[in-house]
């Protein structure tokens, strides 16, 4: 299984941004997808996740009402839509999958190689 991100890129502070993340091999309508991120000098933080069908999402204290997270079986690919960006958005953003309906952030079965996202202030 592969995921690749795509989308990252500079915003001024307020502006907005679109995340991908296609994946190939495995069954993607079979698993549950999510996004982690990593800020410069900090440890990785859970961002937002998606069941497998879509119906169930969760997200972040830090950015609830801000992001939105979404997912395209057809396409097998999982979006981020970053609306509101801070500078303390500031970060690499992860792709995850884990092979299971419902997403769990303590087990993470892939993870794609980033894509970094620029708040400026």
């Amino acid at each position: 299984v592969k995921l690749l991100e795509s989308g990252g890129g500079l915003v001024q502070a307020g502006g907005s941004l679109k995340l991908s993340c296609a994946q190939s091999g495995g069954t993607f309508s079979s698993y549950a997808m999510g996004w982690f991120r990593q800020a410069p000098g900090k440890e990785h933080e859970f961002v937002a996740a998606i069941s497998y069908s879509g119906n169930h999402t969760y997200y972040s204290d830090s950015v609830k009402g801000r992001f939105t997270i979404s997912r395209d079986n057809a396409k097998n690919t999982v979006y981020l839509q970053m609306n509101s960006l801070k500078s303390d958005d500031t970060a690499v953003y992860y792709c995850t999958a884990r092979v299971a309906r419902y997403y769990s952030a303590d087990t993470i079965d892939y993870w794609g190689k980033g894509t970094l996202v620029i708040g400026s202030s």
